[in-house]
């Protein structure tokens, strides 16, 4: 997996280092949450909110599992904001509630044309450690 490209590096080849970490959680994050590689396209295109999200009758394609509930995808697509994956839309009164992709997550797309590898246990668990226990 290639990390993001960057302008600016440091001597050592810190950023480097720190842009190869955020590209991994970003690639983990969106190979264990329940968002289908549709979800991305769609939101690549067009901006949506978690409520109007939940409440569409077409979601088999866009996500996995069960019925999504606004508040937990809601904390899904904040987890992805801080990756970088997802951000915030923006119209003339400030920021909405609605989420369109970012340039990094257009990368990461593109790193996957067809589908999303399926997630192992180990790969689960460093997600869920990045997400739940991150570091200081």
């Amino acid at each position: 997996m290639e990390p993001a490209s960057t302008d600016s590096h440091s001597a050592d080849g810190s950023v480097e280092i720190l842009d190869s970490r955020a590209w991994k959680r970003a690639e983990r994050a969106v190979c264990c949450l329940p968002y289908r590689r549709d979800f991305y396209l769609m939101v690549s295109g067009q901006a949506i909110s978690s409520t109007s999200f939940c409440g569409r009758n077409d979601l088999h394609p866009l996500f996995r599992g069960g019925s999504p509930v606004p508040d937990s995808v809601e904390r899904d697509w904040i987890w992805l904001i801080r990756l970088g994956v997802l951000r915030r839309e923006v119209d003339g009164q400030g920021l909405t509630e609605r989420v369109r992709l970012t340039p990094m997550g257009r990368q990461i797309l593109a790193h996957w044309p067809t589908d999303f590898p399926r997630p192992t246990p180990l790969l689960r668990l460093q997600h869920w450690l990045s997400r739940h226990r991150p570091r200081r």
